[in-house]
């Protein structure tokens, strides 16, 4: 019994293993940054629509994870025949929400703590007062296969600003686009969030947070 359950637990062990790489986010390909995207004197404008726009976010520690969202400013994009050619939004760091915790049960905390609103804590996430936005501009864009486009673009966070590229959908409804990205990490510490970080702290046993945050980009954009 012992020998025909070894070979079966095994592959439970392989399968197990190959499903959680299907479901791991992959990394963003980070880089220098790069100048930005020009469009054709053609091309046609679009707006952000800043209600119906966000980014997603989840950091991981040992112990769990901790998700929530970002609200975009403004941004404006510009496409020629109907393919994005360049564009900027600006997201507001004082919007940062967690969402797997509820009010009264550390959310406030939290919220507070990664925005850099507590006394001596102001510089171990995003420091809102001084950093009070990010950025993203686009670089570049290629097409992908199943009608996906890798967009390329320069994200700036607490000064730093570093050319990150991810797979998005990009759609067009009359004066409507949408573009949605894949879901994908960065390696916070590029832009100096170091707080909790084993590449850069020792002897922080389990109490560390993973490098990695995984963000996931939803736009919804207006011709203007």
């Amino acid at each position: 019994m012992i020998k025909n359950a070894l070979p079966i637990a095994l592959l439970l062990v392989f399968t197990l293993s190959i499903t959680g790489c299907k479901n791991k986010a992959e990394e963003a390909n980070t880089s220098e940054a790069e100048p930005a995207a020009v469009s054709e004197s053609t091309s046609e404008k679009f707006t952000v629509n800043v209600a119906e726009s966000s980014i997603e976010w989840k950091g991981f520690k040992p112990t769990g994870t901790h998700n929530g969202t970002i609200n975009l400013d403004s941004g404006v994009f510009k496409t020629n025949g109907g393919k994005l050619q360049s564009g900027t939004f600006i997201i507001d760091m004082n919007s940062i929400t967690v969402l797997d915790l509820e009010a009264g049960d550390g959310k406030e905390d939290l919220e507070a703590h990664l925005k850099g609103t507590v006394e001596e804590k102001e510089n171990h996430f995003f420091d809102v007062t001084k950093f009070p936005s990010a950025a993203f501009e686009i670089t570049s864009t290629e097409s992908l296969a199943a009608g996906k486009t890798r967009l390329s673009g320069n994200l700036t966070i607490k000064g730093q600003k570093h050319n990150i590229s991810f797979p998005v959908t990009i759609s067009n409804n009359g004066d409507e686009m949408t573009i949605t990205s894949d879901s994908f990490t960065i390696d916070r510490t590029k832009w100096n969030v170091n707080y909790g970080s084993k590449s850069v702290f020792d002897n922080l046993g389990d109490k560390f947070i993973n490098d990695d945050i995984e963000l996931k980009v939803n736009i919804k954009a207006k011709k203007a």
